[in-house]
């Protein structure tokens, strides 16, 4: 068994106490371009956390964030933690019916939220009867709504409470951190994460990454994603050493901030990967012969990275990557690469059987024959080394754990040697950019539109990787909408990352014999002569 299988349950604050005790005044995290250690980041956590007690906030409670990375976000989630609560990260992209049901769905009483977003929960929450306060990050604030059962509050007011340390005991097992991910038959879900599964997690990526502390980790990724919260913070409280933390990406501003923070490793995803790998020369990339060229990157990580693209780090920077690993918010790492294996050309590393058992299923629940394709299952080897369950859906969570294992809804094979193969998306989810898109809570946005008469979303496949979105859809008789009025609606009633590329009309959808739209076949026929592309029509939006 491997050591973090058979190492001592433990919680976030147990990681945090040791990092006070070994290192308290080191270089801790770099919040895009605020440096603290992990004394300042315990100091201002503890005041987070005495104000939202004094809030209501307990044991328990459960706490919404909508934050960009920065200092908030970072300190939030540890004042969160402090009390014994729960986090629940929102993607910051969220608005309207979308951003309600997360918010009511996590019966959350306190949402704390970046200015210049503020608006977006304000706007629904007089649907949602359990938020009593809310908390506004940064200078421009809001103004108060008369007559709300919600009071407002400023950041700057939280970091003025005291800050002795709340006495709250958290067990491993205690939830952490609540994550929605994407639904596909119906609402998204809550992932109700424990205090162990994060350092599950994190430690098993330090083992793949080979991560020391002298190593400095550098992500753009958003902290409302598992992987940002595993690798940026949990990660480097078990590792020591110090992580970086950029607002956002930027193919132009990838080698700078790479320089600007000294960073060994890159934490993307994959199709981030792919931007960098295929952009134009830069004088401060690894290997590019200027005085200016990085000297600090040794690994890129992100997945899935196809290998050519693995060949252009390795031969024009200079830097090796690692991509060989499968895993969902449910259950990580279900397959990995751990030091001193060799990968597998198209494979997502061997099978973790150190922490999973791990099989792939035909329809029937049957264990299918070694290199056939079937649904990938698993279920753990040890206590809360994944999901809890499904937050608040007890039938969900009982459905995906049929027969005792746990269905990842995601097609694969696994070869006679343990190399799991990941061939495609059973379910009807889409990503893209990293992101969990819903065709069901897309289709249902789309069906509020007063001149559609039926829709569908799937996927197409994407240049870059991973998917773009298609809508089919059957306008109302005599309607004179085009696909570009409904693009640009679109944009207003989606987050940005989930407004689709392509728009076709028809006459009809293929319909199953139960009536239901054959999404199959929508997906086999792709883009066609008739369909409509935003990138190409120049249709552009802001990215929030």
């Amino acid at each position: 068994m491997s050591d973090w299988v058979n190492v001592e349950q433990s919680t976030l604050l147990e990681l945090l106490d040791r990092r006070l005790e070994g290192d308290p005044d080191g270089p801790f995290l770099d919040c895009c371009g605020t440096p603290y250690t992990a004394a300042e980041m315990d100091l201002e956590a503890n005041r987070v956390a005495n104000a939202l007690a004094g809030l209501g906030v307990g044991h328990g409670s459960t706490v919404a964030t909508m934050l960009e990375n920065g200092s908030a976000a970072v300190v939030s989630w540890f004042a969160i933690h402090k009390l014994g609560a729960i986090a629940v990260p929102v993607n910051t992209a969220l608005k309207g019916p979308l951003l309600r049901h997360v918010l009511s769905d996590a019966m959350t009483s306190v949402v704390i939220v970046q200015d210049d977003l503020a608006e977006r929960p304000l706007e629904v929450l007089d649907t949602i009867d359990s938020v009593r306060h809310v908390v506004v990050v940064g200078e421009r604030g809001t103004a108060s709504t008369a007559g709300a059962r919600w009071a407002l509050h400023g950041w700057a007011e939280l970091l003025k409470a005291d800050d002795s340390r709340p006495g709250v005991l958290v067990r491993p097992a205690d939830l952490g951190t609540i994550v929605y991910t994407g639904g596909t038959t119906g609402p998204s879900k809550g992932c109700a994460l424990s205090h162990n599964y994060h350092l599950s997690i994190a430690r098993q990526i330090i083992s793949s990454w080979g991560r020391t502390p002298e190593d400095v980790v550098w992500s753009p990724l958003p902290l409302f994603h598992f992987n940002a919260i595993s690798c940026m913070l949990t990660g480097t409280l078990i590792n020591g050493g110090r992580a970086a933390l950029s607002r956002r990406f930027s193919v132009s501003g990838f080698w700078p901030e790479i320089d600007r923070t000294g960073a060994t490793i890159a934490s993307l995803l994959g199709s981030l990967a792919v931007l960098v790998a295929k952009a134009d020369d830069h004088p401060q990339a690894r290997g590019s012969g200027t005085p200016e060229a990085n000297t600090t990157l040794r690994l890129v990580t992100g997945a899935p990275m196809p290998p050519e693209i693995d060949e252009i780090y390795r031969e024009r920077f200079g830097v090796t990557t690692f991509s060989n690993a499968y895993g969902t918010t449910e259950a990580s790492l279900i397959s990995w690469l751990p030091p001193g294996r060799e990968g597998r050309p198209g494979s997502a590393g061997i099978v973790n059987a150190e922490t999973f058992d791990v099989k792939v299923f035909d329809d029937e629940d049957h264990e299918v024959p070694a290199g056939e394709i079937g649904e990938i299952v698993c279920r753990p080897s040890a206590p809360h080394v994944m999901f809890e369950g499904y937050w608040k859906r007890p039938e969900a969570t009982i459905s995906a754990w049929r027969n005792l294992w746990f269905h990842t809804g995601d097609i694969g094979r696994i070869d006679e040697d343990g190399y799991l193969f990941f061939v495609d998306r059973k379910a009807d989810y889409m990503r893209r950019r990293g992101e969990n898109i819903s065709s069901w809570e897309l289709e249902k946005v789309f069906h509020e539109h007063p001149e559609i008469k039926n829709v569908c979303v799937h996927a197409v496949a994407s240049e870059v990787s991973e998917d773009d979105v298609k809508v089919a859809a059957v306008l109302r008789e005599g309607s004179e909408l085009t696909e570009e009025a409904l693009c640009r609606w679109s944009i207003d009633q989606l987050p940005y990352y989930a407004v689709p590329r392509y728009f076709e009309f028809r006459d009809e959808l293929p319909l199953s014999p139960t009536g239901r739209a054959t999404k199959s076949l929508l997906r086999d026929e792709g883009i066609t002569p008739a369909t409509w592309d935003r990138e190409a029509a120049g249709v552009k939006f802001e990215r929030r």
